[in-house]
């Protein structure tokens, strides 16, 4: 998944970069509300883990702003605040979980888990899209009863298209999240990756998975 952590310590914040992203996860970082809001209007995040204590505000208004706008992604608030009022208040505010530092590293992950569950936002590993399935657990890729043989930056190209299957991606963001780069108008890679994995995920298949979106980017989806 994609997360933004928001959080004004750097201790903690280097903690849980490292932790989430030995994890799997894609993890991008914001030091307050400000930046928050901004990482959001640029990244595609799946899930957030919010501070309270910001220099600019209580994390939980952003969670309130969130659900406003009906928008569902799991935010699970992370904070010193440990009161029952405010457990109750962060809840009742549009927060998923609730945890109180010190905190430990394999249980926020675990609570994370299953607040994306719920959310619909994992599938216990399993992704399908149409006859394609991809295993982001075993880290296998089968068409049908073939299984297909990717190398691991493929795979990263495939699992991210199939976790956001059915919605057009830009190259600039699938170079961002799969190889963790900015912007480069000279850079083709995504356009080579995608060539090898139409290669061996589409060619010789009738329905093709794998779709130009002309002046857009890319998508996975079923048409048929």
């Amino acid at each position: 998944m994609q997360l933004l952590v928001i959080e004004d310590d750097d201790a903690i914040a280097d903690l849980l970069l490292r932790g989430l992203t030995e994890e799997g996860h894609r993890v991008t970082r914001a030091r307050d509300l400000a930046e928050a809001r901004t990482e959001l209007g640029i990244h595609e995040v799946d899930a957030l883990i919010v501070d309270r204590g910001l220099p600019d505000g209580d994390g939980l208004q952003l969670v309130r702003e969130l659900r406003q706008r009906k928008d569902t992604r799991p935010a699970l608030i992370l904070t010193a605040r440990d009161a029952l009022d405010d457990r109750v208040e962060g809840l009742y505010g549009g927060a998923d979980d609730y945890i109180v530092k010190p905190f430990v590293i394999g249980e926020l992950v675990a609570r994370l888990a299953a607040v994306s569950r719920r959310a619909g936002t994992v599938q216990s590993g399993r992704i399908e899209v149409g006859d394609l399935v991809v295993d982001t657990e075993a880290l296998r890729v089968w068409r049908g009863s073939d299984e297909i043989g990717l190398t691991a930056q493929e795979f990263r190209l495939l699992r991210y298209l199939a976790e956001h299957r059915g919605r057009v991606l830009p190259r600039t963001r699938i170079l961002e999240a799969v190889w963790d780069l900015q912007d480069d108008p000279g850079s083709n890679v995504v356009d080579v990756y995608v060539s090898y994995l139409r290669a061996k995920v589409d060619k010789g298949r009738s329905e093709p998975l794998i779709h130009t979106v002309r002046g857009l980017g890319y998508v996975l989806e079923q048409r048929a």
